[in-house]
């Protein structure tokens, strides 16, 4: 369990943030302003906190940002993330639960309303029911939001209570046996209090053999109005994700990338499993104390728990008797995995917001800092080949239900978890000079600490980030920028542990340069925003083939060097007429080995030229939505293309186009409206992985209907 001590000091730092603000009250009136414009707009949002954690015009923005609306994630029938990386550019899929930005492999750079504490870490897949919009950060988020890789980062921002009454009861089916409801309301329960509660639940069969999921989730919040100057905004979350037949890994292919077997392959029973759940309690407090003067702190808790078994394949079998073991003979052998997993977290991140106007220079100061505190457990059991009771697969033949885990040797590896401790603190300055220049300036500390209690090992990093960036708007409607923005990334301690004695391993860094134009068409009702970058990341750690085992004085690991990512992207979203509105964007990028690292081996194996895994030089995406008032109704059509990729082992990722398209119709009080992704049932895989798993395939035609009814 979590030390006593940490609870208190966050428990303690938000009671000191509530003392503030009864204090506070003392001061009198607080200036009201009314914001008005025009109505929002089906996909098109003009401002974001993402990139500032303050609100700021994304044209002012010096940094590429997409914002994903409710309403896409409605038009598209997105239930979890995956349905919606064909409307963000630079972003494709590096497996079910990972995704690759700008050319680099990002599981954890994954924040909820700005803040740490990801209830599907660890495999899951994020679902969007809770969830009213996506904002996406491309670069180095490093400066405000601590350590992270230097392709980006995610943010989810969850529905929240509201004084408008709604209510909405949506039912789903869809082929593979798709069936669920959900269940949204809000409104006010007094003049200083609303609500929000919401259910929902959807199961499905999976076109991989022997996998189906059941998702439920449960969320309810209130909002509390203290004064006209300060608002509590409290939530609960309750989610459970089962997830059969998983982990689920690829299908294996030839060395040009073609399903040796049907996708629906799948190395798994059909006993095995991933159960996931998870428990988050928020709350965060905003006051004014004055107009120019405030402050935000947001607590969160998570406790998120996985149970899994499944079987993983290893290396194939010899059969030919040839002496080499490869796809020609058919069959691998597996290895069983039994594990469990938890993480309980606590998050407190708290941020003042000072302006302060000069004549024509307006300074908008940001002073802010978090503490991320995660303990984990891990129990890890594993059976190896048949030597264990595990039966071997033929993949062409496929013979399940030969073996039985009850009857397998099982062996504890003694696995039991980390502890970590994050700490950051952070400036930064919005300097708005007359119309026409905005300047941003900022820097933030960070010190990580890890505890593996395993072993005992503690290791622990610190680093400084620092950013900045010029906007210009020669008028109203256009902008050019510049950005410099860095990042860091400590290194795990089981990492530091492998090494101890034999080397030593810096933190990963990167540093990104940014040159960008935004501009605003026909009256602000489209924004497009073009971008050229360049990330170099060093010290990147990657295993050393010239290792030979424990106490050889030859590092296990290294830090091979430098990794470049150079591309551009372009977006387009808003309407282009009435009834016609689009999101669209294309992106290039080449991230490559630039310096290989320590020894003619180890360049020969990870050198110079060499391309990242699953970084696709192309990306194109379309979503466009024409409305037919006449019949009250839209339909709407889709396309994502992936160009050519590589996986970890060197092997082919073909590309691919897959369209989609959906129809809406209204009737009074109800929405119907049915999706078709993958219309013409493409066969392609999103990605690669190794050569004993293979690609990881897309998900054929899918159908899926939807009636939503407010009442």
């Amino acid at each position: 369990m979590f030390n006593p001590n940490y609870l208190a000091l966050s428990i303690a730092a938000s009671l000191s943030i509530f003392s503030n603000m009864a204090f506070s009250q003392q001061n009198d009136e607080i200036e009201k302003i009314e914001v008005t414009g025009r109505a929002q707009q089906f996909y098109l949002e003009t401002e974001s906190k993402v990139g500032t954690k303050t609100n700021l015009d994304l044209i002012k923005l010096p940094q590429s940002a997409q914002v994903l609306t409710e309403q896409l994630i409605i038009d598209q029938a997105a239930r979890d993330i995956t349905d919606l990386y064909r409307s963000i550019a630079g972003v494709s899929e590096y497996s079910y639960s990972g995704v690759t930005f700008r050319g680099f492999r990002d599981d954890a750079n994954v924040f909820y309303d700005g803040v740490r504490g990801d209830p599907y870490s660890g495999f899951g897949v994020p679902q969007l029911f809770n969830v009213s919009r996506v904002e996406v950060l491309k670069g180095p988020a490093s400066a405000l939001y601590g350590g992270g890789e230097p392709g980006g980062m995610i943010n989810y921002v969850t529905k929240k209570p509201s004084y408008t009454q709604k209510r909405e009861l949506k039912l789903t089916l869809g082929n593979f046996n798709t069936r669920g409801a959900s269940v949204d309301m809000t409104g006010g329960l007094s003049e200083k209090m609303a609500y929000r509660i919401g259910g929902f639940y959807e199961e499905q069969d999976s076109f991989r053999n022997n996998a189906d999921s059941k998702n439920t989730e449960l969320t309810g919040g209130l909002l509390f109005d203290l004064s006209d100057s300060t608002s509590l905004t409290t939530s609960v979350d309750y989610i459970k994700q089962d997830l059969g037949g998983n982990r689920l890994r690829g299908v294996p292919v030839d060395d040009n990338g073609n399903f040796l077997v049907d996708p629906s392959y799948n190395a798994n029973e059909s006993f095995d499993y991933q159960d996931m759940e998870a428990l988050v309690l928020q709350a965060e407090l905003n006051h004014y104390f004055s107009d120019k003067f405030s402050v935000s702190s947001t607590l969160r808790y998570l406790d998120n728990e996985r149970d899994q078994a499944y079987h993983e394949s290893q290396n194939w079998v010899d059969v030919n008797g040839d002496g080499i073991a490869n796809i020609d003979d058919e069959t691998i052998r597996r290895e069983y995995r039994k594990q469990f997993r938890a993480n309980e977290e606590i998050s407190l991140t708290t941020d003042f917001v000072y302006s302060v106007d000069q004549g024509d220079v307006e300074h908008q100061f940001l002073f802010g800092g978090d503490y991320h505190i995660v303990e984990t457990q891990y129990d890890y059991l594993r059976a190896q080949y048949e030597a264990d009771g595990v039966a071997n697969l033929n993949i062409y033949t496929l013979n399940y239900g030969e073996t039985d885990p009850s009857t397998y040797n099982l062996t504890d590896l003694d696995r039991d978890g980390i502890d970590t401790d994050r700490f950051g603190v952070y400036v930064q300055d919005v300097i708005s000079i007359g119309e026409q220049w905005t300047v941003i300036a900022g820097l933030r500390y960070d010190y990580f600490k890890e505890l593996n209690k395993e072993t005992g090992f503690s290791y622990s990093d610190n680093g400084v980030t620092p950013r900045v960036a010029l906007t210009y708007q020669p008028v109203e409607n256009t902008s050019v920028y510049i950005n410099y923005s860095e990042s860091f990334n400590p290194t795990s301690s089981g990492d530091q542990e492998d090494v101890i004695g034999e080397g030593n391993l810096e933190p990963e860094t990167g540093k990104q340069t940014e040159l960008g134009m935004k501009n605003r068409w026909f009256d602000g009702k489209i924004m497009s925003t073009f971008a050229v970058y360049q990330i170099n990341k060093e010290n990147v750690v990657m295993s050393n083939p010239d290792d030979t085992g424990s106490g050889d004085g030859i590092a296990a690991l290294l830090n091979i060097g430098e990794v470049e990512s150079r591309g551009f992207e372009t977006t387009l979203v808003g309407d282009l007429s009435e009834h016609w509105t689009i999101t669209a964007n294309y992106a290039y990028n080449d991230t490559v080995v630039v310096e290989g690292a320590l020894g003619e081996t180890f360049s020969d194996t990870f050198g110079d030229g060499s391309r990242f895994a699953n970084a696709p030089r192309h990306q194109a995406g379309l979503w466009s939505r024409f409305g037919l008032d006449s019949i009250n109704s839209s339909i709407a059509f889709g396309a994502n293309y992936v160009s050519e990729q590589v996986s970890s082992d060197g092997q082919k990722v073909k590309p691919f186009t897959v369209f989609d398209m959906s129809w809406t119709s209204r009737f009074d009080d109800v929405l119907l409206s049915v999706n078709i992704n993958n219309l013409f049932d493409k066969e392609y895989a999103v990605s690669g992985f190794s050569q004993r798993n293979g690609h990881f395939p897309g998900s054929p035609r899918e159908i899926v209907g939807q009636i939503t009814y407010q009442f």
